[in-house]
């Protein structure tokens, strides 16, 4: 079977956890952490679920599960300990077309949790399709340590300077150019390595390329907060190089 890889919004949107105990905690978690309305149906809650609760993170209802909980549920988790159980929430699940995913039983799962590296706005998500976990698990080691957690703050720097290029009224090519120039493991290392010699956050400053002009228009500031500038060679639509940092 093929998989549909995405990234969805929840924000809002009612999610319902059946169970809240370890096999529910951390599904429960990643959805409060989506902003999405979180109702949780169990008899019995974790400490850290009932926390949860109090602090009106979400919704705990203590008692058993009902078909009418179903009602208006954007997706259901089933994470109980009883596999008739939740095998009875997949099909109920689907009789409304509500996605359902049964923890750890890709017979009955619509989609699946993968396993993901997060570093702030930057989100690696990898799927075996069920079937190997543990090396998806592996994988996601591997690309904690390649991704390390400076890289949230370098995609947010990067977001802000995408931003005031996008409001200076550069032109588009070389707007793209340029962006995909920072963004380029070379620009990371170097920014990194200056980071480090400096102890802190540098200052970007764009150059014209030769024979344009230097990007302005309004919204554009001189001085962009980032860690170094990058000047090119050659022109639009050429192979450039890499001279150097230039750090102010």
């Amino acid at each position: 079977m093929s998989l549909f890889p995405m990234f969805m919004k929840l924000e809002g949107r009612s999610c319902l956890v059946v169970g809240a105990g370890a096999i529910g905690e951390p599904k429960i978690e990643s959805l409060v952490n989506a902003n999405a309305s979180v109702r949780v149906i169990a008899p019995q809650a974790s400490p850290l679920i009932e926390e949860w609760a109090r602090a009106g993170s979400i919704r705990w209802d203590a008692r058993e599960f009902e078909a009418a909980d179903l009602d208006g549920v954007f997706l259901v988790i089933a994470a109980t300990s009883l596999r008739q159980v939740n095998a009875f929430i997949f099909h109920q699940a689907h009789k409304r077309s509500i996605l359902c995913n049964v923890v750890d039983d890709p017979e009955y799962c619509d989609f699946y949790y993968p396993a993901v590296v997060r570093r702030g706005d930057l989100q690696l998500a990898i799927s075996t399709n069920g079937q190997s976990p543990a090396l998806a698990q592996r994988i996601r080691r591997e690309l904690e340590i390649q991704f390390g957690p400076e890289y949230a703050e370098w995609l947010k720097e990067l977001g802000q300077i995408r931003q005031q290029l996008f409001a200076s009224g550069m032109n588009p090519d070389e707007r793209r150019a340029i962006l995909h120039e920072l963004a380029s493991r070379e620009a990371f290392e170097q920014a990194q390595s200056a980071r480090i010699m400096k102890g802190g956050m540098g200052q970007v400053i764009p150059r014209a390329l030769p024979g344009r002009k230097s990007p302005s228009g309004p919204g554009f500031s001189r001085s962009l907060t980032a860690w170094t500038l990058w000047r090119r060679t050659g022109s639009i639509g050429q192979p450039s190089r890499w001279i150097a940092p230039w750090i102010r």
